[in-house]
């Protein structure tokens, strides 16, 4: 990794807005299918031109910014789960945005999009609307989910959950689920799980390539970890958590048919907390949940909304845990080109028309 690189990664894991998304870890695996990136930095006040290296002080705000060609020519620009900036200090905001406007025009971007890790609210949406941007159509991260505070010991944090999910963590324990960390040698079964969640639960997959580079990229560096869930040798279920500065995230999750009864998926949420909560995490993002769960008026999970079918079973099943949910503010785009941003709109309405 690059000076700069190894910087802005400690600048994120630091901020108290950063994502694991917003890495540059994360940049090259996106990277490597079908995206380029850029980085947008700020240095600190005072300081000549933007930070290029050094420690984390030299850098005040940036953006990992993801650029993907479009059809007619121009390119897409996406921050995913950024910029990272404290969006009430007006004058680094808009220092930075003229940064990354700036690197968009050399990319030749069409739009700006992006998708800060901010929860929904009036005034963060006045905010954003004053800096150009309108929501956008097309939403890439979950706009719901649930956190869980990590600062509390394991009595307090099962006294949070559901009786039913201290009884399954319990009841796996006796039933003999062993839970332990996964390996590279691991990922093909964990595919062949992936694609039998997938056609159960109706959501998209990544390839095993996609999962062995993340591996590559992220496990040897602490940064994530594949638990995997067993009985008598039978590999059952297996998730992938990730974990920078204080925040951790469950990002994927795979499970087969055979064996659910033994709750090898309780298991491991209660293996994933406390990896999390070891490497000094104070929050658990359960990461996606049905976006409508995020809003005030929606009921909890139950029969009614839509019992243990698709993403509304994925909610119910996360909601046991104890946590609170959670609606981000979404994407947000800022038209660079009017012309590539009208072709942009009417690519997504045919899309749609496509369902």
């Amino acid at each position: 990794m690059t000076p700069t690189a190894l910087a802005w990664d400690a600048f994120v894991a630091g901020h108290s807005g950063g994502h694991i998304l917003q890495t540059s870890r994360w940049a090259r695996l996106k990277c490597a299918f079908g995206w380029s990136m850029d980085l947008a930095l700020v240095g600190a006040p005072g300081q000549a031109g933007a930070p290029t290296a050094g420690g984390r002080d030299a850098i005040a705000a940036g953006a990992s910014l993801l650029f993907r060609r479009l059809p007619w020519g121009q390119t897409l620009a996406y921050a995913p789960k950024g910029p990272v900036v404290d969006w009430t200090d007006a004058p680094l905001v808009q220092a930075l945005l003229a940064e990354m406007r700036r690197i968009c025009r050399k990319r030749r971007a069409a739009l700006l999009k992006i998708e800060p890790d901010l929860a929904s609210s009036p005034d963060v949406n006045r905010i954003l609307g004053g800096y150009g941007f309108t929501p956008s159509g097309q939403h890439v991260q979950p706009l719901s989910t649930i956190h869980l505070d990590l600062t509390a010991d394991d009595d307090a944090l099962l006294a949070r959950m559901k009786p039913k999910w201290r009884y399954n963590i319990r009841l796996a324990a006796r039933k003999g689920v062993q839970v332990r960390q996964g390996t590279p040698q691991d990922l093909p079964r964990i595919q062949a799980l992936m694609e039998t969640t997938g056609k159960r639960d109706g959501f998209a997959i990544h390839s095993l390539d996609y999962y062995a580079l993340a591996t590559q990229l992220f496990v040897p560096a602490g940064l994530a970890s594949w638990l995997v869930a067993e009985h008598e040798g039978q590999t059952l279920a297996a998730i992938a958590v990730f974990a920078l500065g204080r925040k951790a995230w469950y990002m994927w999750g795979a499970s087969g048919e055979e064996g659910r009864n033994l709750m090898p998926n309780h298991a491991l949420q209660w293996a994933a907390i406390r990896w999390a909560r070891e490497r000094g995490c104070a929050v658990y993002d359960l990461w996606g949940i049905p976006a409508e769960a995020g809003e005030a008026s929606a009921p909890p999970a139950s029969e009614e909304t839509g019992g243990d079918a698709g993403l509304w079973g994925v909610y119910r099943f996360k909601q046991g845990f104890g946590g609170q949910v959670v609606r981000y503010t979404g994407a947000w785009d800022c038209p660079l080109s009017p012309t590539g941003h009208l072709l942009y709109r009417l690519a997504l309405r045919l899309r749609a028309r496509r369902g």
